[in-house]
């Protein structure tokens, strides 16, 4: 008979039309996540959401797991005429070619279609982004409503952020290590003499080069130090030794600062 009564209130939950505040819907609200009883919650590290799990309150009702987790997800359906994404990123329906609200589940790799790796390829990147961008020129959606207008206006806004992220090597080995849940303070001193004595003959040499040649030539042996530990990094990354990937990173930032200093007086 429990049985039975447990049955019976898990068809009419289910069959229950819900509103779009209900407790029982996909919470990505940290702080919301204390009130729900029923929940497909995810945790996240910076944008994208790299660990998902179902909570339930009992082991009854955690066979409709699937159900439940599906039920309210609406980030792979298309607001406007209901067709499902049959795969990500969900940026603009294929179907009626709407423009999609922002879904953060989404990360920067998935956008363009890239494995989440440190190592990518940029022709790729650069082409996938140039489509994007397409898609979402203003000029496209000037004649749509306001809400898709905003959508579109965010979505570009994202793919441009994405874009310059996943550009540069420093800040992919940063996004990288932040969807693995590591933090990297990039204003953190390294207490290693050696580089920074060199760092500061490498300011100087900047200071006083008297013409771009110069200038050239120090951001050449720039860059070469700069390619050496970004594939230090990629090894640590790959073998998962965080701690070896953070050194890389904190190692990377001094020259990618020179290089940005010399791109300057150039």
């Amino acid at each position: 008979m429990q049985k039975r009564n447990l049955w019976i209130s898990a068809t009419k939950i289910l069959s229950r039309k819900l509103p779009s505040t209900s407790r029982f819907s996909t919470n990505l609200n940290p702080k919301l996540q204390s009130a729900s009883v029923f929940s497909c919650s995810f945790y996240h590290a910076g944008e994208s959401s790299r660990v998902s799990k179902c909570n339930y309150g009992d082991t009854f009702l955690a066979k409709f797991r699937k159900n439940f987790c599906s039920l309210d997800q609406n980030s792979g359906r298309c607001w406007n005429c209901g067709v499902v994404a049959v795969s990500k990123p969900f940026l603009s329906c294929g179907s009626c070619k709407s423009v999609q609200p922002v879904h953060t589940s989404v990360d920067y790799f998935q956008i363009f279609g890239l494995e989440k790796a440190f190592e990518i390829e940029e022709t790729n990147l650069e082409k996938t982004y140039k489509d994007w961008q397409k898609k979402l020129h203003p000029d496209l959606v000037h004649m749509k409503s306001e809400k898709e207008k905003e959508f579109a206006a965010e979505q570009s806004s994202r793919v441009i952020d994405a874009y310059r992220t996943l550009r540069k090597p420093l800040s992919r080995a940063i996004y990288l290590l932040g969807l693995e849940g590591v933090h990297v303070d990039e204003e953190r001193t390294v207490s290693d003499p050696e580089l920074l004595d060199e760092i500061l003959d490498i300011r100087e040499a900047v200071d006083e080069a008297s013409n771009s040649q110069s200038l050239k030539q120090i951001q050449g042996q720039v860059q070469e130090k700069l390619e050496i530990w970004s594939k230090s990094f990629g090894i640590a990354f790959n073998k998962k030794e965080f701690e070896d990937a953070v050194t890389s990173i904190q190692r990377m930032t001094y020259y990618d600062r020179i290089n940005d200093e010399i791109v300057k007086k150039l």
